[in-house]
């Protein structure tokens, strides 16, 4: 009997020891049978000129503060800063009957406000502004079919009528903030190269968070119209970070980038990866854990969040990719290959925070 017993723990060893290896070999098939829509692209309507005009298309803007004006446990309001911030958040909508989200639908809209929440409140010292859109699919961004590219075509239409309302509102003048993650960061991308490289807009940003998406900095940051952060206190320029645990396994990553082109049309298969240490606000740099002001790690109750400063260090790695050491506990989200995507701004939630005000303070000194 306990002979038997221990062939079929073996048998179950083994079985799970094959599963691995099929999940590591073939994840981006079985990635693609798990999210990546099987029914026809349908192109959903235009929006209208004024869809933004609407408070409904917002989660956030002047008078609508929603999840952004959210503050962990252990964190203080502050003083306001005197900017504009635009963000873009990350996927919400992992469903495969379909390639784009409606834009009011309370089912992804709740996942929506929890990433607004957990990201865009370490901007909220600014007047954060928001905006729903249709965005694509998961799906969509582990595929080279057509389907996918109609569908995050349709995504960055409504994030750049977003961007041209908010443009409209303001006075033309002061500071603007830029903010994107995950795919809210890749089409940051696209908005930065269209609607800002070369155009006065440009003057005004004081910073640009393009976090969660791989930029090359041969084929991609060229095309954005704004530096590289080289320093902590310089205005104007680009930050970009993907954090993962020890031991990572970069490999999905790196296969996504290397199929999808850079912002130049070009290929960017072996170009290096941009990355700042949110830490240190400069690339290419490491600090320890006692250098982090603030994670936000998960608790229950009402607060949900409660901020705890010195226990995840970072650096900047040779492949462009932000290490945290062996990583803490912040929930289930953690993706394979220790991937912390989920927790890219989270845990650097108080330093992003004080980045972000040093970088406007900057951008006023300097007279623009």
């Amino acid at each position: 009997m306990a002979r038997k017993f221990l062939y079929i723990v073996l048998f179950g060893t083994l079985l799970v020891m094959a599963g691995l290896f099929a999940l590591r070999q073939w994840a981006g098939t079985l990635s693609e049978i798990a999210f990546v829509p099987s029914t026809p692209f349908e192109a959903p309507a235009p929006l209208s000129a004024d869809a933004y005009a609407a408070t409904g298309r917002w989660v956030a803007r002047p008078g609508q503060a929603g999840p952004t004006a959210w503050l962990p446990r252990g964190a203080t309001a502050g003083a306001k800063l005197d900017a504009r911030v635009f963000y873009v958040h990350p996927t919400s909508l992992f469903d495969r009957t379909r390639w784009n989200a409606a834009l009011s639908d309370p089912a992804v809209d709740a996942v929506t406000d929890a990433f607004v929440r957990a990201q865009a409140s370490a901007f909220n010292a600014g007047e954060v502004w928001a905006p729903r859109y249709r965005q694509a699919t998961f799906g969509a961004m582990l595929t080279a079919k057509p389907e996918g590219r109609r569908a995050l075509d349709v995504a960055y239409g409504d994030v750049r009528a977003a961007f041209a309302a908010f443009l409209r509102a303001d006075r033309g003048e002061g500071p603007i903030v830029l903010v994107g993650h995950s795919q809210g960061a890749l089409l940051l991308m696209r908005l930065l190269r269209d609607e800002v490289a070369g155009k006065p807009v440009a003057a005004r940003v004081a910073a640009a968070y393009v976090v969660g998406w791989p930029v090359s900095i041969a084929h991609d940051l060229p095309a954005m119209g704004l530096p590289a952060c080289t320093g902590p206190d310089q205005p104007g320029c680009v930050l970009s970070w993907m954090s993962y645990a020890e031991p990572a396994d970069v490999s999905a990553t790196l296969a996504v980038y290397a199929r999808e082109p850079g912002l130049d049309g070009a290929s960017r298969r072996g170009s290096p990866i941009f990355c700042v240490n949110p830490l240190t606000g400069a690339p290419g740099t490491a600090a320890p854990a006692s250098a982090n002001r603030g994670t936000l790690l998960p608790e229950a109750g009402p607060a949900g969040a409660a901020l705890a400063a010195g226990i995840v260090p970072a650096r900047c790695g040779p492949q462009g990719f932000l290490l945290i050491g062996p990583g803490p506990q912040m929930g289930a989200e953690v993706m394979p290959g220790n991937n912390y995507h989920v927790y890219d701004i989270p845990l650097f939630w108080a330093n992003v925070r004080a980045d972000v005000a040093r970088r406007v303070a900057a951008w006023r000194a300097a007279g623009r």
